[in-house]
């Protein structure tokens, strides 16, 4: 049986990648913090609440960013990402250059403290910890450290790669207009 892949521009391809990605940080974000406020490594919930999923979405959708330009041209990945930051304005109420400059804030603050890995799972992981200040709930020894328990790391990176976006099921769906 012979099938057609629908043809995307650009800009669609970012409306579905965005739509994807924060539909998938909707859905998936109250389970994350039930996650967080469950952990044993905490002496103390967290209580982080099921709506404040904004540094999370930012989090996820700076972690999938990372990857347009392995799967895209730099000058498509550009283009894509320009799209992205104009769709996002207009969710934000702010202008586009605003939008970029929180994203690359945030893809500083992933890099800082993955540091020196490169590995964006961790990168995730380590972001939520320190984004909603998760140290202070942490047993004495990790919170003089100021480093998250490995166990929750190692916990919250099992469910996280779920939210990276899988290209190799994208393009079996869709082609990108050249």
């Amino acid at each position: 049986m012979l099938t057609f892949k629908k043809k995307l521009s650009d800009g669609q391809l970012a409306n579905v990648f965005l739509n994807g990605i924060l539909d998938v940080v909707d859905t998936g974000f109250p389970e994350i913090s039930d996650l967080i406020n469950d952990d044993s490594a905490f002496v103390t919930s967290p209580n982080v609440a099921k709506e404040d999923s904004d540094q999370f979405a930012f989090i996820i959708l700076v972690a999938n960013l990372s990857f347009l330009e392995n799967t895209f041209e730099v000058d498509q990945a550009a283009r894509i990402e320009a799209h992205i930051f104009n769709k996002l304005s207009v969710i934000m109420n702010c202008t586009p250059s605003e939008v970029e400059t929180t994203v690359r804030d945030y893809q500083k603050f992933l890099s800082r403290v993955n540091h020196p890995s490169k590995n964006m799972i961790y990168a995730i992981s380590k972001g939520i910890f320190h984004k909603y200040e998760l140290n202070q709930y942490q047993d004495e020894y990790f919170r003089r450290l100021h480093a998250p328990n490995p166990l929750f790391l190692k916990r919250m990176d099992q469910v996280v790669e779920h939210f990276l976006w899988d290209w190799d099921a994208f393009f079996k769906k869709y082609k990108i207009e050249e």
